[in-house]
């Protein structure tokens, strides 16, 4: 943590001479990062644990305590979801135009907002305030995610960006650990316990004051979603309190909003600077969508896995949803940064293809059928599919954007992940309905192995175009 009296409070760090330092050096700058640092990544916790806590298990309360279809629910989830990754195009340049600080506290009181749209939702309005919450959310989330990223880059020291990147995705799945953990216990406090002949034997735990009203008392999913409110209510106070001008101001290692200096002679004309931004670059163009198709088994994260649980396993594993799916942010929070660290020397394509081989060929173990063993099995193998690639991508994106620019980067490369979030839900329902239905025969393994060969169309096509992608990504910062 910075001395208050160390530097003038206006003016950024200067950074020493870039030099190529040792994993021990790497955590102790780390660790030793600035107090803007650490408050960015309170925030990046603290969300984890709201958005993602809401997100596992937003189908189900729109279908159950809305009342909406299981189809019309994955359509709602799926537009949520696109909507906050087409509003990181347009966040990333208004974080960019803000400031990390203040577009944090503009993100913050809109997620208030929108949450505590979303929790009143099956009282009051139903579809109509359903939908309003959500586009509040999608809206400050949007602009919240690349300030995030904007902030590691203006509050930690260039020589530990790979690990900087990497325990912010960490810090946010400890957030999501931290939930999945909580939330089966939320939900059955908050809901009342009944005996076999349905008589009532104790009340939940917001019995008697108002709230009551928003749990649904066969589920408690609203108990759940009462918490986060208080969660994000919380974020707001503290962000208000300790994340002052001041910090920022003194904190920033990268001036942000500051022209760099041409030399007369080397102005670049409108049309050149149009040729230089990566989204026109044909190589960086495949680079991000060939990965659309494994990105589609991160949307069946909280689109079909949900509902596959709650419909093909028994009462007593559909209760510890959440405990499940935790078990993917805990590897990542663990996994991450080790791999980050033993790895930040290997080319990104190269983790690219070793990470969506693996994501992609884990989805053929829950083809034999449901069984928890195989449920374990698939999000364990899976989550270090994840680990190995999906940091390093930010990373690349991250590295390749100048100062003040990484918001609007962020932004632009998250259009494959909009896609991917956006159109899942499109059928992700019909397939719920047809494979797993309510009423009728399951087979689960038939939608898994259609899901299984659409993800491996990803590495394939990394290793077929890996030779070309180099000729780029080998001139990338984060290569040299």
């Amino acid at each position: 943590m910075s001395d208050d009296t160390s530097q003038n409070d206006s003016e950024p760090k200067e950074v020493e001479e870039l030099e190529d330092l040792s994993l021990l050096d790497n955590f102790k700058m780390l660790f030793g990062a600035s107090r803007g640092f650490w408050l960015v990544n309170q925030i990046n916790f603290l969300d984890g644990i709201a958005y993602f806590g809401i997100l596992n298990l937003l189908t189900l309360f729109i279908s159950r305590d809305v009342g909406m279809s299981i189809n019309a629910s994955t359509i709602a989830v799926s537009t949520f979801t696109g909507l906050v990754t087409l509003f990181m195009f347009g966040g990333g340049f208004v974080s960019d135009w803000l400031g990390v600080r203040k577009a944090i506290t503009l993100c913050l009181g809109g997620l208030l907002i929108g949450r505590i749209l979303l929790l009143i939702s099956p009282e009051f309005g139903h579809a109509s305030t359903l939908w309003t919450g959500l586009i509040f959310m999608a809206i400050a989330t949007g602009i919240m995610q690349p300030a995030l990223y904007a902030g590691v880059k203006e509050f930690s020291d260039p020589r530990t960006a790979t690990i900087g990147y990497s325990l912010l995705y960490a810090i946010m799945n400890l957030g999501i650990v931290s939930e999945g953990i909580l939330s089966p216990l939320v939900r059955e406090w908050s809901r009342p316990e009944l005996n076999d002949a349905g008589e009532t034997i104790s009340h939940g735990m917001f019995h008697g004051s108002f709230l009551d009203i928003f749990v649904n008392e066969s589920n408690g999913i609203g108990g759940v979603f009462i918490f986060l409110v208080g969660v994000t209510a919380l974020m707001f106070v503290l962000h208000i309190i300790l994340f002052t001008k001041k910090v920022e101001d003194r904190d920033r290692y990268v001036e942000v909003n500051k022209k760099p200096v041409v030399k007369v002679g080397e102005e670049k004309t409108m049309m050149e600077r149009i040729k230089g931004l990566p989204f026109l670059d044909p190589r960086f163009i495949f680079f991000i969508f060939i990965l659309l198709p494994v990105r589609t088994l991160f949307a069946h994260q909280f689109l079909t896995i949900p509902e596959y649980v709650f419909r093909d396993f028994s009462e007593a594993v559909s209760d510890r949803l959440e405990w499940f799916q935790a078990l993917n942010p805990l590897i990542i929070v663990i996994f991450v940064p080790l791999i980050a660290m033993f790895t930040r020397k290997v080319n990104v394509v190269k983790m690219m293809i070793i990470g969506t081989t693996v994501s992609a060929l884990t989805t053929f173990i829950l083809v034999p059928g449901p069984h928890v063993s195989t449920l374990i099995i698939y999000t364990i193998v899976f989550s270090f599919g994840e680990a190995i690639w999906s940091s390093r991508f930010l990373e690349y994106v991250a590295d390749l954007a100048p100062a003040g620019k990484v918001g609007a980067y962020m932004g632009l490369a998250g259009i494959p992940w909009f896609l991917a979030k956006a159109t899942t839900g499109l059928y992700a329902g019909n397939m719920i309905e047809r494979f797993i239905p309510l009423n009728g025969p399951h087979d689960s393994g038939t939608m898994w192995l259609i899901y299984a060969l659409i993800a491996c169309i990803s590495p394939v096509g990394l290793i077929i175009g890996y030779k070309w992608v180099m000729k780029s990504v080998k001139h990338s910062p984060s290569q040299a």
